[in-house]
This record gives structure tokens, sequence and C-alpha cells, in this order.
């Protein structure tokens, strides 16, 4: 059992009907974000954010007024917002995701909010448009919660990780092409163009989300087990994926190019803020340091 219970136990095999549900769903909200933004660097534009109560999109502009959407996993609800002081609500409940897509267009439309997006999920292997989705109907909200729970705990930790670094860095957030919260370090030099291959996403997404070199970790609800912490480099620096981090639990996967801590061993661990930043400062310290970054530059001592 965990010893913080502020951890809730995610068994994928539990709980993967709701997820793959819920990361849907994210997608239909996301892609309304991406639809009504300006590009930012990375696509920062697109992602969502975890809340005191969920997920959201934050301030979405629209003409003179403004919007956002929650994710409001605490009374099993999404609230659409406007800065006029209109507002819509709809049942998180189960159903086809066609049907969460058609109600959701239908209220924006009714708050005068039509927007216009590219129905096919991202990342996801033989994936059908939104709109004619029957197959994924499974939601239960209990897990869905469960899993928003250990965001909150995730989302602190890796902003005590981000705050250790002052070049440039990401926000610390979800996204919704994976389902995975995540936060990123930049060295400042530009990238190779990436090789692209995620399923329905062109050459030109990888290109703009790896433009410049990185560190990147976050954390995956897959594909076993109860997900993984994860911690990659690109590009990948010679001798990255035989090093040994001397971190318990951890490993290099080379199917998924990158190191991972399962989920579990975190949770379980005496203290897991401990586990999870050793986790994430031993993966960041041998990207770095195989890349040659100018460390003392980027960040801030502690």
């Amino acid at each position: 059992m965990s010893a913080d219970p502020a951890w809730p136990a995610l068994p994928v095999a539990e709980w993967a009907p709701t997820r793959d549900t819920l990361q849907l769903w994210t997608q239909i909200v996301g892609k309304i974000r991406l639809a009504s933004t300006p590009l930012m660097n990375h696509w920062w534009n697109v992602t969502l954010h975890v809340t005191a109560r969920g997920l959201t999109t934050s301030l979405i502009p629209f003409g003179a007024r403004g919007f956002q959407i929650d994710f409001d996993l605490l009374a099993q609800r999404l609230d659409i917002s406007v800065s006029d002081g209109t507002q819509a609500s709809m049942a998180l409940t189960p159903g086809p995701v066609a049907d969460f897509y058609a109600e959701l267009m239908a209220k924006l439309r009714h708050l005068e909010l039509d927007a216009q997006i590219w129905t096919m999920p991202v990342e996801i292997p033989e994936a059908v448009p939104f709109d004619t989705d029957i197959q994924h109907t499974t939601y239960n909200g209990e897990h869905a919660q469960r899993f928003w729970r250990a965001l909150v705990q995730m989302d602190r930790v890796f902003e005590v990780f981000r705050s250790r670094f002052v070049g440039k860095v990401s926000p610390v957030h979800l996204f919704w092409g994976a389902l995975d919260l995540a936060v990123t370090r930049f060295s400042g030099r530009p990238a190779p163009p990436h090789p692209g291959g995620a399923p329905h996403c062109g050459p030109h997404v990888m290109h703009e989300a790896y433009s410049h070199e990185v560190s990147s970790a976050g954390y995956w609800p897959g594909p076993d087990g109860e997900g993984v912490f994860y911690s990659y480099a690109y590009p990948i620096p010679d001798g990255y994926a035989e090093t040994d981090i001397d971190i318990p639990s951890a490993r290099y996967d080379h199917v998924l190019g990158e190191f991972i801590l399962p989920y579990e061993a975190v949770r379980t661990a005496s203290d897991p803020d401990r586990a999870l930043l050793s986790f994430l400062q031993a993966t960041y310290e041998t990207a770095a340091d195989l890349a040659q970054w100018d460390r003392r530059a980027l960040e801030r001592p502690h």
C-alpha cells in the first residue's frame, strides 16, 4: 500500500476503458482550443492544465470575448464559461463519444462560439472520427477522479522540478494526444528535423514540437501496470540509452526510447515526492551532460 494516500492506485487494466473515453473527450476540447488560438512554440497553445477540480483549457480568445472549458471531475460535469457572463454545462456520463461531440458542439453554437475542428483523433492507431465514434462509451467517474487526483500530486512535484531551471522550460501541462502530463527543458540549441510517425500527425506537428533540443519528462497512463513516469531526450545523445541512472525500479525502455519509472514504484515509496524528483533529476542530468548543455547557465542553484 502507498505510504501516502494522496497518491491513488491507477491500475490500467481496471480503468483503461474510462481512460480511452476521457482521452477522446480531452482531444475534442483540446482541438477547440487549437482552432481558436494562435500557434505558440511547441504547441503550448493546445494543452490542458490541472485545476483544483479537474482540467481546464484556460482562457481562449474568441473575438472580443473569451471562454474556457473545464472538466469538473468532482461534480462530473463539463462547464463552458464565457467572459460575457453566459455559460453552459453538460454531464459527464457514459455514452458514445459521438454523442459527447454533438452535445458539446451544439452548446458552443448556442453560445455563439462555433469552432470548426478536424474530427480525427491524433496519436491513436486505428482511430475513428469523433462524430462517428460509437465504440467508446465507458465512463466511470470515480476512475477519472482518481486519475485527476494523481495528476494533482504529479503537477506539484513537476512544478518543483521546473523551478530548478532558469533556461527555457515549458509549463507543466497535459498533452491530450497521449493524455500525458509533461514538462520539458530546452538547451537553447536547434534540433534536427524530427522523423515523425505518430498516427494522424503530419510531419509539421513533430517538427514544431521538437524544433529545439529537449529533455522532457512526464507521466503516461499506459501501457500496463499503473502507467509510467518517463524521461527522454531529443536528439538522443550518444550513450544515453546505456547509462545506469541508479534509480530503483527505473530502466531504459528500448521500445519506447526513454527511461521509465513505474507509477506504482513512486506511489508506494516511503517518500513519493523524493522518489519522483530523483528520477526527474537523474534522467535530466544524464541527457544534459551527454549532450554538453551549459548547465551552469541553465540551472538555478538548489
